[in-house]
């Protein structure tokens, strides 16, 4: 057995793009065991970047090679009566059905909580959608940027009022699959008690709700809405993003400790007055501050501050590039750059889990599978369908 803390869960994974697999990617990594079900034809993320000469190995793009690791692959038709029992089959031997489709279609397609819960009573299901599964608007389709607009975030997000941009990261989408592993994890607890399974509701807007958390409550007690202040902070100065000789590195002096370090370090004269050993005069005159920094740190190279500002415990940090950060050494340690492979075995790296264990501390990573890679073996010794079946319903076009 895995030493993986979910070792022994069963995930049906009917998701595509990126909410629903980074849900179950996650859920995989943790040790589940996670089939992947598929239309005939495969889930469109397949074909994501699929022959981008750049972004691709042996013609699976870099989606599906990060989002499906640690998953098998089993190719069933849900739309046809044949194919939705083989698929019911399995719900009856499973956890866990994880879904991203739109808003009422799983309830078409009899693929629903109240569908599935008459095979297995004790199964668990989440649908992760653009606004849940009731109210007035919760049929709108959703992506990742209507969410981020939607959800306040994006309002805060830039360099000024008026310059409001999305987050580079597509937090609308990743925020929806990390909720949903909240959800499901949580469901799978209460279950130990009650013996019931039931529906997990995760909204991408609510999870945007959610993220707002302090700032959302900032905004009840003030009735201001706040806007986009760039890398600066609303409370504390210095804290920005700095100009360096080579880059840009973050100092973050957040204690009046801190900044008393800062002026010993950089002996600048302009920095000795009074009122600026306190919050509020260095608010005051946070643009003076911060322009007199760009002009000291940009004499020296990110290396150089940082080693310095370190030393003096002032919370810093350069701006690392995607080259820098996916090298950087403590990363490194944490092993959060794992080797990833398509079915063929050609190999590449990527993102490791950030959840860590002190025990059940196992990390291993499957390859991405290839389409319907895992029909037989799965119908086969899941279900004790044998050979001469499973060719009859290939044949029917039933399973792939």
């Amino acid at each position: 057995m895995k030493n993986k803390p979910l070792s022994g869960l069963r995930i049906i994974d009917l998701t595509h793009m990126l909410s629903g697999p980074y849900c179950g990617m996650i859920l995989a990594d943790l040790g589940a065991e996670t089939i992947k079900v598929e239309p005939l034809k495969g889930e469109g993320t397949r074909s994501l970047l699929a022959n981008d000469p750049e972004n691709s190995i042996n013609g699976m793009g870099a989606y599906f090679i990060t989002l499906n690791r640690n998953k098998q692959s089993v190719c069933i038709d849900l739309k046809s009566p044949e194919g939705l029992k083989v698929f019911y089959d399995l719900v009856k031997k499973s956890d866990v059905v994880i879904n991203n489709f739109g808003a009422g279609v799983p309830t078409r397609l009899k693929i629903d909580h109240a569908h599935l819960k008459e095979v297995n009573p004790r199964i668990i299901s989440c649908s992760i959608t653009g606004f849940g599964n009731d109210g007035p608007g919760f049929k709108r389709p959703a992506f990742d940027q209507v969410a981020q607009a939607m959800g306040g975030g994006m309002s805060i997000t830039g360099a000024g009022p008026d310059q409001q941009i999305r987050a580079g990261i597509p937090i609308g989408d990743l925020g929806g699959g990390m909720f949903a592993v909240m959800g499901i994890q949580a469901a799978l607890l209460e279950r130990e008690r009650s013996g019931e399974g039931q529906d997990v509701d995760v909204s991408m807007l609510d999870c945007q709700i959610s993220l707002l958390n302090y700032m959302a409550t900032m905004h009840f007690i003030s009735g201001k809405d706040p806007y986009p202040i760039g890398n600066s902070h609303f409370v504390h100065v210095p804290y920005n993003t700095f100009t360096t000789a080579d880059g840009h590195i973050v100092i973050a002096v957040i204690t009046d400790n801190f900044w008393q370090n800062l002026k010993d370090l950089l002996k600048v004269a302009e920095f000795d007055k009074p009122e600026y050993d306190t919050q509020p005069g260095r608010w005051k005159d946070q643009d003076f501050i911060n322009e007199t920094l760009n002009k000291v740190l940009s004499k020296n190279t990110s290396a150089h501050w940082i080693n310095l500002l370190e030393k003096a415990r002032i919370p810093c940090a350069p701006v690392n590039k995607f080259s820098q950060a996916l090298s950087d050494e403590q990363v490194l340690h944490r092993n959060m750059v794992v080797e990833l492979s398509d079915p063929e075995g050609y190999k590449t790296k990527g993102p490791g889990n950030p959840i860590k264990f002190s025990r059940t501390n196992e990390e291993t990573f499957t390859a991405a599978p290839g389409l319907g890679q895992h029909t037989d073996q799965v119908l086969n010794e899941l279900l004790g369908m044998d050979a001469q079946e499973v060719k009859r319903l290939k044949t029917a076009k039933v399973i792939g």
